[in-house]
């Protein structure tokens, strides 16, 4: 009794079509999964890696130039040689003590002309000690008396590297009026050497606008909770969005190393237990911008897309297998009538019918089937019929696979003059797509004039134009009869592509095109000319025979859809040539003579 369910089960319709669901889809499914999960979590992360590198390079370069635009105020300081000359020099008379008051003015309008240069420039100051010195907009004089500006630490600094810069931590402006740490700025110090023995004469303090700086660190995110901040090559934070952090050097042990010894400017660290994702690139000034972030920040939303994937699957699979069960027991019955009344047609009995009526696809086969009987006696008059079908079949498919490739190239065009923001030329390219398929879509059937081919031409160039940013002059000489003759759609627009693309595209200037449609006899002659590079080497089975290149495979789909058209549509001695034009360019040629089958 088992062996007999064992073999009912085994060659059960039912059995077999449950076992082909399982096969068919769930074992594709969990592989489809896996593989997908292997693949985009290393896709996901490289690209979340790439642009944190990214963000972190752009930032740099944006904090350069706020850096390099304080060094550069200094520099134009330090060269000045009537600040060296009011700096070195005291008033000794009257009329020193006039001279004094004009360089007091001059120095006053130089550097607040200086500061109002430039944005990230906060307040500027020239100092000679606690009793002179020099400053933009809100300089206090009172606050310099307590400054001592030879005991600073970095005016210390800045004496022994023979007026090199000095840069400083972000931190409260101490010579400014206008309130006691209430001016975050970056400051940039110097010495002002004299040239003749080497002393030091003065001091100069560029102070860029520290909350711009900060401002600028705020705006660079990595991920939910990441940050950046800028240290020195000791590790010192010179800028942070969180003030009290800065002065300080980085507190974990593990980032202090990658940043100091790495040379690499990604890495990994762990902080609190937690794995974290680090950045970093070299300023201007030498200093470094970190950026940090959670490394489950980057994950997470990758590992909810595959818990999504994985359930949808399984919910999927298991609607498959269902779906399996009622499509086996509806399909065995309908199976069973059809292979009877085929099994009498075997045997000779042309006039079985089968009695399927459902509206599926075995009540369709069921009617094919009976028609298939019915009309066995006219077979020999639809033998016509079907191979004009099958010529029209092949020529859609060609037309077809013409089309998504035109498509595909106009619609990426217009993508990305869209993404760089060209709406207007974006515009028009939508525009001439509309014109075009305007054009198309009013013809019916697979045949048009070849005036109509020509006119369709006419547009398609404005789409090339905007396409390769060329101009394309287009010459068109036709003999009136000649254009009337029907031809398959898109016949000599692949050449025109081709001329544009192969020939006058790679010589990157504009070119002409030509078109002739003549009479020579019997035939219909229609030659397509450009003044582009020629033939590129590798080309020759093209010139030798355009028919051994298309069954060779060395063409592409727009002149293999020229070539199998005059074939099917036109009489024998029809054909497509193309040769190297001595003048420069291509000659594309399309001979066509008439079918005698009409």
């Amino acid at each position: 009794m088992f062996d007999n369910l064992q073999k009912r089960l085994r060659m059960s319709f039912t059995t077999k079509m449950i076992l082909a669901f399982v096969l068919v889809i769930l074992i594709p499914t969990l592989f489809t999964s896996f593989s997908f999960y292997v693949v985009s979590n290393s896709t996901v992360k490289q690209n979340v890696r790439e642009a944190s590198v990214q963000i972190a390079k752009q930032g740099a370069d944006s904090l350069s130039f706020i850096l390099n635009a304080g060094s550069d105020v200094s520099d134009m300081i330090y060269i000045d040689p009537r600040v060296r000359h009011v700096i070195a020099n005291q008033p000794a008379s009257g009329a020193d003590l006039l001279l004094w008051r004009e360089n007091e003015e001059y120095m006053k309008s130089f550097l607040n002309n200086i500061v109002y240069s430039s944005s990230f420039v906060n307040i500027v100051y020239v100092l000679k000690d606690h009793e002179t010195g020099w400053g933009s907009g809100t300089f206090s004089r009172i606050k310099l008396a307590r400054y001592f500006v030879q005991e600073q630490p970095w005016a210390k600094q800045a004496e022994g590297l023979e007026g090199g810069l000095v840069w400083n931590e972000i931190r409260a402006d101490q010579l400014s009026s206008g309130g006691d740490n209430t001016e975050l700025v970056l400051p940039i110090g110097r010495a002002v050497k004299d040239y003749t023995n080497g002393g030091t004469i003065g001091y100069i303090l560029v102070n860029l606008n520290g909350r711009k700086v900060i401002d600028k660190i705020d705006e660079m995110r990595l991920g939910e909770t990441g940050s950046f901040l800028v240290v020195n090559e000791a590790g010192r934070i010179m800028v942070a969005s969180d003030t009290e952090r800065i002065g300080q050097t980085v507190d974990n042990g593990e980032l202090l190393g990658h940043i100091i010894d790495d040379p690499y400017i990604e890495f990994e660290f762990k902080q609190g237990g937690v794995p974290y994702y680090g950045v970093k690139q070299t300023l201007s000034n030498g200093w470094l911008l970190v950026g940090t972030v959670p490394v489950h920040e980057i994950t997470d939303r990758l590992s909810a897309l595959h818990r999504n994937i994985l359930l949808s699957f399984g919910i999927f699979t298991l609607l498959g297998i269902g779906v399996g069960l009622v499509i086996a027991s509806r399909v065995t019955q309908p199976v069973k009538r059809l292979t009877r009344g085929m099994r009498q047609v075997q045997k000779g009995d042309l006039t079985v019918r089968t009695d399927v009526n459902t509206n599926d696809e075995f009540g369709l086969m069921s009617h094919q089937f009976n028609k298939m009987i019915g009309d066995i006696n006219v077979l020999m008059q639809q033998v016509t019929e079907e191979q004009r079908l099958k010529q029209e079949a092949e020529l859609r498919a060609a037309v077809h696979r013409i089309n998504p490739h035109f498509l595909f190239n106009t619609l990426g065009t217009i993508r990305w003059l869209i993404k760089y923001g060209q709406s207007e030329r974006a515009y028009e390219g939508i525009s001439a797509l509309t014109r075009l398929l305007e054009a198309n879509m009013g013809r019916k059937g697979n045949f048009v004039t070849i005036t109509e081919e020509l006119d369709i031409i006419e547009k398609y160039l404005v789409i090339l134009e905007m396409r390769y940013n060329r101009r394309f002059r287009l010459t068109i000489r036709s003999d009136e009869e000649a254009a009337k003759l029907l031809v398959p759609r898109m016949l000599i627009q692949p050449l025109v592509e081709n001329a544009i693309f192969h020939g006058i595209v790679p010589k990157d200037s504009d070119g002409d095109i030509g078109i002739e449609v003549a009479r020579e006899g019997e035939a219909t002659v229609i030659t397509v000319t450009d003044d582009g590079i020629g033939l590129l080497p590798g080309k020759e089975k093209v010139q030798e025979s355009v028919e051994r290149a298309v069954k060779d495979g060395d063409t592409g789909i727009g002149l293999q859809h020229v070539y199998e058209c005059t074939r099917l549509y036109f009489g024998r001695g029809s054909g497509v040539s193309i040769h190297a034009r001595e003048e420069g360019g291509t000659l594309a040629r399309i001979m066509l003579f008439p079918d005698g089958r009409g």
